[in-house]
Formats: structure tokens, C-alpha cells, sequence
């Protein structure tokens, strides 16, 4: 089962990348943009200040909750709470959500961000070793996915303190736009249980239209790249991160069991990608088992996300099965959109 799944995404992922069909014409924006602030955590709220003050974001766009900050995760019923009352508060032109909290990242055995996009599913924390539900969402071409699908993607503005939480949103207001020539690095490693994506990664060439290279390699790490773009790969800890340089607007991770436990994992955490300077990251909160659907679909992605989609947009429809992960970054960073953030 999981080889035919991994074949016909293989094809379908190939085939649009190949016959490159019209582009959706990517319009999510700033103003679309809803700041989650937890009123129990002044980190949370310093920081959604900084956001908005250099995404030019207006203070009605803050709206806060309530949620405790002395432990990694929320029961379904704090989560119903909270969601209700943002729920009522958000105005319907509202498409995404950037959660301004580094925990708590995840609701039971789910990722928080999922919980605020599509809601607690009952059941599915059984067994996380079983698949869970498939996104709406996943390889859309919705451009405005509250209006469309009712549903409003979030991610996480996740920080181990408030320099680095600046320094990543000061990389996303620097990422929009600005067509950077990097390269996306794929990297199947000598760890066979986590190297499942690598069927589904393109091939090594270049892309005309932006201009980017594409890597695909056998290696357990690249080092002393100074054009990072993409990075995907599967272990359970990345070594030489400090050898890179990420591109602003770099997205990043690592296939893994327990990369979304933001602060208390066994593994490498996914914050350890931003704080190396990448934009956005994704991983898993609870144990997904190697089940690819559980992780970005590499080739989803990088055809999103060149085609002008913010990062929320283009991770969030690299899911299929995106229950048990957690998104973080700066949601807005866009470096191939070419119009200014607040206007389409």
C-alpha cells in the first residue's frame, strides 16, 4: 500500500511539474493575515507587535486567546475553547492565522496547527501509527482557502526567545519578492527508514522560470552552501548546519519521528532549521510512523512555493495527511511573489 501510494504521488507530482499547467495567481496577503496572541505569555505578545509593526499589519489584526504556557500541550477541551472564541472574533476576510507561541505546539497527539486550521478529530490519537485524514487542502489551487474551503491555514511564529523570533520575521519581510538564485538541495541519506521521501524528490536540474538549481544527492549533509533554498532530508539529527546560508524565505526539514516537539525532543527539533536561518520548517509532534503523507511532498511544495505562494500556502499544501505535524516560520515570506504584500 505504501509503495503504491508513493508511485502514484510520485507520478502525479512528476507530471505536474512536467506539463507546468497555469499557475494559480497567488494573492493571500498581509492584510488577509490574523496575529493569534496568547494573553497568559508576554513573549507571545512582544512578538506579535514586531509582526505587525514590519509586515505593516494593522493592531485590529491581533486578536488573543487564552492558553496555558506551562506546558507543551492543551487538552481537546482548552483547544475547543480558545478556537471558539477566535472563531467568533475573525472577520470572514481573513484566509491564515500566524500563532505568535512557541508552546504550547501541540493539542494531545496533534500539532496546534492543525487544531486551529481544521479542528480536533476524535480518535485519531489511538493510534498514531495508523493514517490519518486527508487535507482538503493538499495540492489545491485555491489562492483564498477560508472563502473556498473554510478553512484558514496557521503556522506557528516559533522562537526560542524573542531575538531569534525577530530575526526570522525580519527574514520573511525580507523574503517577499525578492527572487532569490538559490538552490533546492533534496538529500537521500544512508538512513533508509526516514529516506522514504526520496522517490518523490526531483531530479538534479535547472529551472528556468525563476532561475533556481535543483540538487538531488546521496549524502547524510551538504556543508559550506551559501545558496540554500530547500533543504529536505531524512534523519533523525542534521549535522553542519552551521556551515550554511540560507537564502531569506528558505524552507527546511527533516523527515523524522519527533521533529515538531518544538522544545522538548529527543531529536532534532524543527526550530534548530530556523534558528540555522530558514524561514519556515515542519515536523511531527507525535510518533507518524514513515508514512510519507505524513510530511511535505517535495515536489507540492517547490511547485507552490515557486509559483508565488507564501510559505503558510505552499507547506500547508505539501501535507496530504498533516494532522500529526506542526508548520512554524514566518507565514508571509513569498520571495516569488512578485506584488507587495499588502497589495494584489
Amino acid at each position: 500500500m505504501k509503495l503504491l501510494f508513493g508511485l502514484i504521488s510520485f507520478f502525479i507530482a512528476t507530471s505536474i511539474w512536467a506539463a507546468a499547467p497555469k499557475q494559480p495567481f497567488y494573492q493571500l496577503n498581509a492584510s488577509q493575515l490574523a496575529v493569534v496572541v496568547n494573553r497568559n505569555d508576554p513573549q507571545s505578545a512582544e512578538i506579535a507587535r514586531y509582526y505587525l509593526e514590519k509586515h505593516g499589519l494593522k493592531p485590529e489584526q491581533i486578536f488573543e486567546i487564552s492558553l496555558p504556557i506551562d506546558r507543551t500541550w492543551i487538552s481537546e477541551g482548552e483547544l475547543a475553547v480558545a478556537k471558539a472564541e477566535l472563531d467568533a472574533a475573525l472577520p470572514a476576510h481573513i484566509q491564515a492565522l500566524a500563532l505568535a507561541w512557541t508552546k504550547p505546539y501541540r493539542v494531545n497527539c496533534l500539532g496546534i496547527t492543525y487544531a486551529f486550521t481544521i479542528g480536533y478529530k476524535e480518535g485519531l490519537c489511538q493510534d498514531g501509527g495508523k493514517p490519518t485524514p486527508a487535507s482538503a487542502y493538499f495540492n489545491h489551487a485555491s489562492t483564498q482557502p477560508f472563502t473556498d474551503l473554510k478553512i484558514r491555514p496557521s503556522m506557528m511564529l516559533a522562537a526560542p526567545n524573542i531575538a531569534e523570533a525577530k530575526k526570522l520575521i525580519d527574514r520573511g519581510v525580507e523574503a517577499w519578492g525578492s527572487f532569490p538564485a538559490g538552490t533546492a538541495y533534496y538529500l537521500t541519506t544512508s538512513d533508509k527508514t526516514r529516506s522514504v521521501r526520496a522517490p518523490l524528490f526531483p531530479p538534479t536540474q535547472t529551472v528556468a522560470r525563476p532561475p533556481i538549481r535543483i540538487e538531488n544527492l546521496n549524502s547524510d549533509a551538504i556543508t559550506n552552501k551559501k545558496d540554500v533554498l530547500i533543504y529536505q532530508t531524512g534523519l533523525t539529527k542534521v549535522d553542519k548546519l552551521e556551515t550554511l546560508r540560507f537564502v531569506p524565505g528558505a524552507l527546511a526539514d527533516h523527515l523524522t519521528s519527533f521533529g515538531g516537539m518544538l522544545t522538548d525532543s529527543s531529536q532534532m527539533s524543527s526550530l534548530k532549521w530556523l534558528e540555522a536561518g530558514a524561514t519556515a520548517s515542519y515536523g511531527t509532534v507525535s510518533e507518524p510512523y514513515s508514512y510519507p503523507q505524513k510530511f511535505p511532498n517535495p515536489v507540492v511544495l517547490l511547485y507552490h512555493y515557486l509559483a508565488g505562494a507564501t510559505a503558510v500556502e505552499a507547506y500547508w499544501k505539501s501535507v496530504e495527511w498533516p494532522a500529526q505535524g506542526v508548520f512554524i516560520g514566518d507565514p508571509l515570506a513569498a520571495p516569488f511573489r512578485s506584488l507587495s504584500p499588502r497589495k494584489q
